[in-house]
């Protein structure tokens, strides 16, 4: 079926809400260039793939097009899985090039700083507003030489699904965000994709290059390979492992297989929550702690005003884009880095089990921080067992 995993029950992929939109976003800009929204399309993803999307409720007329796509989250147990995205396009006569982003029904508005979108403006992230414009633009380029659009993005029901997330905690009011990376929903909530991950660790194990890279997604992910493969070209990328939510399966592994060195790359968020101890850090299962933010604001002199300011947010982002524009930037992602291996590396967790490296990395990809652990300890004086830390989960809670 269009716009469906067919692999097992178990350790199907799904695909985004962003993925969806821009599929819907797609039909409807066909229909308004051929006078007809089409039962199904290809998309263009943000890793660069095409899927074909099934069309629903689509119609047209000169100057705008209505068309929806149904997200299938593969094994995900996603609050949004079976979710109408749909997007309703109007022309914008004479704006050459403009997309107007709106939110409809169903999705949130920014309320709150921190979040890397404009307060007022529709929770609509980045990359999907980028993967949809690509879209637009594939098809449409001749219309938007002389014209703009409006991109309406609805979710009938989001307003509920919003409430198994922490979109309002965040900030985000109305309804859900509009999300992803590379346009797949890998079963990161599944016994499937954790054992992945340890799988993932045992083979970088049996490399023979003394390391694995642990990050959260596709963008730690790219990130991490720059900056190891700088250091050492044709570093397989089997070395490297999305671990998504699930470090302390991930660490629990390279501590089994006696992997000298643990690389995390990651951002502020996850990292916040690895330096306050956790290593379960799905978005719902663990709030970031931001009395931690303004601690570690505190340490590098920041003011108090600043320091109680973070400690007020609801992101860690908040913090660390404040301390940039004080000038501290380096040296709070620097002191966050240290405070997560202090963590880590308390002897009821791992102690010296491995070597650890934490690669940071801002909301552009760039290095912010690189610090690193003493070296292991030789092997027979490290645990004989994984240790087991008080976060231990079953399943992780639904978020959008």
């Amino acid at each position: 079926m269009e716009g469906k995993s067919t692999a097992p029950r178990g350790t199907r992929t799904g695909f985004t809400t962003g993925a969806c939109a821009a599929a819907a976003a797609r039909a409807a800009v066909q229909g308004l260039l051929s006078g007809q929204v089409p039962d199904a399309v290809e998309s263009l993803l943000p890793n660069g793939d095409r899927v074909r999307f099934a069309v629903h409720d689509g119609h047209c007329d000169a100057a705008s097009a209505h068309a929806m796509v149904v997200k299938f989250a593969g094994d995900d147990p996603d609050c949004t899985d079976g979710a109408h995205l749909t997007v309703d396009l109007r022309v914008l006569p004479g704006q050459a090039g403009v997309l107007h982003w709106r939110a409809g029904e169903g999705v949130g508005t920014v309320t709150l700083p921190g979040l890397g979108l404009e307060v007022g403006g529709p929770a609509i992230n980045p990359v999907p507003r980028q993967n949809i414009a690509d879209n637009l633009r594939e098809v449409a380029l001749a219309l938007l030489a002389e014209h703009g659009l409006e991109v309406c993005i609805s979710v009938p029901g989001g307003q509920e699904m919003a409430k198994k997330t922490t979109n309002a905690r965040l900030g985000i009011l109305g309804g859900i965000s509009i999300l992803g990376t590379t346009g797949i929903v890998r079963p990161y909530s599944t016994a499937a994709w954790r054992a992945s991950v340890v799988q993932g660790v045992q083979v970088a194990a049996t490399l023979g290059h003394g390391l694995v890279a642990l990050t959260t997604g596709g963008r730690t992910e790219s990130f991490a390979m720059a900056t190891l493969r700088a250091e050492q070209p044709g570093l397989p990328a089997a070395c490297f492992v999305q671990m998504g939510d699930f470090l302390r399966y991930a660490l629990d592994e390279a501590l089994a297989q006696g992997l000298p060195q643990v690389v995390l790359g990651v951002m502020v968020g996850k990292l916040t929550k690895i330096a306050q101890g956790e290593t379960i850090t799905h978005a719902n299962r663990n709030v970031v702690d931001t009395d931690l933010v303004a601690q570690i604001g505190r340490e590098i002199g920041a003011s108090e005003a600043d320091c109680q300011a973070m400690a007020q947010a609801e992101t860690a982002r908040f913090g660390a884009e404040l301390m940039v524009e004080r000038g501290l930037g380096p040296a709070f992602h620097q002191a966050l880095a240290q405070k997560a291996i202090d963590t880590l590396s308390d002897p009821q967790r791992y102690g010296r089990a491995f070597q650890l490296r934490v690669l940071v990395c801002d909301f552009a990809g760039q290095l912010v921080a690189d610090v690193l652990s003493p070296p292991a300890l030789p092997a027979a004086e490290r645990p004989a067992r994984p240790p087991r830390a008080p976060e231990l989960d079953t399943d992780e809670d639904p978020v959008s």
